[in-house]
Formats: C-alpha cells, sequence, structure tokens
C-alpha cells in the first residue's frame, strides 16, 4: 500500500465516520466521501468520536478532507469500503474511474459477497476483504458511539495492511482465514435483525433468555447451512461458533458472566439495521438472512425461521414506521407483524 498518500473512507456513515476519523485521530491523513446530510453535518460541529468505555475524542472539519465527489479518490493510498452491500457495485465503478491503479482497496462492509463484486469490478487491483466487529451509533451533530469491543480484521497481505493502518484505539488484526471471518461475523449479525424488530438495546436483549434463545435457534440454522456447505465460520471471540448456541441458551446468571469476559457492550448499543429502520432506509437483510436462505437452498438445508425474519423485516421496511418492537412469541409465530 502508499502510505503517503491519503485513507480515503468510500461511504462515511456510522462507521466509516467513525473507523476515518479514529485514523485522524492517530495521525494519517484522511478524506471522507460523504452523503450532502454529512458533509454539512461535519462542517457544523466537527466530529465527536465517542467510546463505550466513555473516552472520546475531537476533531475539527478542517481536519478531515469532505467532499460528495469522488473525484476525491484520486489521489487515494488506501480505500476503505464502508457502504451498504446494495451500493458496492456503484462505488466500485467510481473507484475504478477515480481511484490510482495502485491504490488498496479494503472492504470493511458486512456480509461475505461484497469482496467478490468489487474484484469483479476492478480488475487485478488490490482487494482486501476486512471485517468491523464492533457496533457504532450515528447520534447526531457529528457525534458517532462505539458501542461494542473488538478489533477489526484484515485480508493478510505481503504489504501487511492491517499493521499499517492500526493506530491507537483502532487496531486492525491481519488474518490469513478471511473467509471464515466474515462467515463468523454473519453469523453473529444476524442477530441485527432481531435487535431490529424488538426496538430494544442489544445489552438488554442478551439479558432475556428468551431472546436469546430466538437468536441461538436463527444461529443453529446458520451453522447447519454453513456445515452443508463445508464452510467453517472463524470467531472474532475466544468462543467458537459452534458452541455459540449452546451458551445462549445458558441461564442468565451464567450467560452473563461468559459475555462479560469476552465482550463490552454499551448499554444503550443498537444495531445498525436498527438505525436503518429508524429512518426509513432499506436494510442490509438479504446480504445477511438472506446469505443464509441461499446457502441454504444451494445445500437442501431448511431454514424457517431465517425466511420469517427476512419476511419480517421486509414487512417493517414497507411499512415505514420504524422498528415494530414485536416479541419472540410473534416473530416465531406465522401470522404478520404487530
Amino acid at each position: 500500500m502508499v502510505t503517503d498518500r491519503p485513507i480515503v473512507v468510500a461511504g462515511a456513515g456510522a462507521i466509516g465516520c467513525f473507523v476515518g476519523g479514529m485514523l485522524a485521530v492517530g495521525g494519517r491523513r484522511v478524506a471522507l466521501l460523504v452523503r450532502p446530510r454529512v458533509k454539512t453535518e461535519i462542517e457544523r460541529f466537527g466530529l465527536l468520536l465517542t467510546d463505550f468505555d466513555g473516552s472520546e475524542k475531537k476533531l475539527g472539519a478542517g481536519q478531515l478532507a469532505l467532499s460528495e465527489d469522488p473525484s476525491i479518490f484520486h489521489s487515494a493510498g488506501t480505500v476503505l469500503v464502508t457502504v451498504k452491500s446494495a451500493d458496492t457495485a456503484d462505488v466500485a465503478d467510481q473507484i475504478a474511474q477515480h481511484a490510482p491503479q495502485d491504490a488498496v482497496i479494503v472492504s470493511l462492509q458486512n456480509g461475505v459477497g461484497n469482496v467478490a463484486a468489487l474484484r469483479d469490478r476492478l480488475g487485478g487491483r488490490c482487494v482486501l476483504a476486512g471485517m468491523v466487529p464492533f457496533n457504532v451509533i450515528a447520534m447526531g451533530e457529528g457525534r458517532f458511539h462505539r458501542s461494542t469491543s473488538g478489533d477489526i480484521h484484515v485480508e493478510a497481505d505481503e504489504a501487511n495492511t492491517a499493521a499499517v493502518l492500526s493506530v491507537p484505539g483502532l487496531t486492525m488484526r491481519a488474518s490469513r482465514d478471511i473467509t471464515g471471518v466474515q462467515w463468523g461475523k454473519l453469523i453473529i449479525n444476524l442477530n441485527n435483525a432481531l435487535s431490529a424488530l424488538s426496538d430494544m438495546p442489544l445489552a438488554a436483549q442478551l439479558a432475556s433468555r428468551e431472546w436469546r434463545r430466538l437468536f441461538a435457534d436463527q444461529m443453529a440454522e446458520g451453522l447447519a447451512a454453513m456445515k452443508a456447505a463445508g464452510i467453517t465460520p472463524v470467531s472474532a471471540t475466544p468462543i467458537p461458533p459452534r458452541w455459540t448456541p449452546t451458551l445462549l441458551r445458558l441461564p442468565d446468571t451464567v450467560f452473563n458472566a461468559i459475555l462479560g469476559r469476552t465482550m463490552k457492550i454499551d448499554p444503550e448499543a443498537r444495531s445498525s439495521m436498527w438505525q436503518d429502520l429508524k429512518l426509513g432506509r432499506k436494510t442490509e437483510i438479504d446480504y445477511l438472512q438472506g446469505a443464509i436462505i441461499a446457502l441454504a437452498e444451494r445445500n437442501g438445508v431448511d431454514v424457517p425461521l431465517s425466511r420469517r425474519i427476512v419476511a419480517l423485516i421486509r414487512e417493517a421496511e414497507s411499512a415505514g414506521k420504524g422498528p415494530p418492537r414485536l416479541t419472540p412469541q410473534q416473530i416465531r409465530g406465522g401470522g404478520p407483524a404487530g
């Protein structure tokens, strides 16, 4: 990778603003390709990065390059792709048109298909897969709050891109099995939809055994589909994915003790899918539960709960009334939402 040129964040929403901001705090030259609303917000308020541990970092608008124009890619040494999965093809075309041929492209997106889409449209360019384990909430007025713990994983390469990008407070770790890591993240991300459908904070949901059992049953479907396809997911925590459904079904006191040793969650942490429903945006359900359904269909595995959750999310998207506040029984049941 080229280290004397800017790091450009393509699609700076909540994750992109937090990651880009932390890199800028760490002394890197950072440019953000943003929507007009985000650009106006940062120009007015600056960028305030807060964390689940109570720390905060402040950046003035002048400490970052901000643009709505993809020509901002023209001098990039590294491009961090943080757009929604549905926008991957469009941003790839913008990168192909404007970014230098030697720029390193790193996908920090949800799902498992984005790197293939980027490589397909970017020819022989260096495209690396990545995985962001933590949640970020856009709080308004330029504040972006990291609400869960974890280090970013980046596909290992000869240039050691992960180490070069790491800064204090934002560690990036090289992974030699990034495909397994991405599937491991996807299986955890299946809870995004439950958070969105319930309108509950992640911590409160995980504190309820009834909700955890629902999450466990959904994970079990996903793991069965992966096993049938010969995919071995890799966990970003010390707990192997195959053990997680069993742990989720444990009594509250036992589960909470284990969770406290492996992950930090802010009491108000919410999923990105919850944010999408709240703001009336299309979710990434097709790239999460949808990926499990597609994998299951190819390998003859039945995943009725995943299908049910996809239908409920699509119903909530169409209604445009935000998170529908369903109970576990309503999610499991056969009737419509609400």
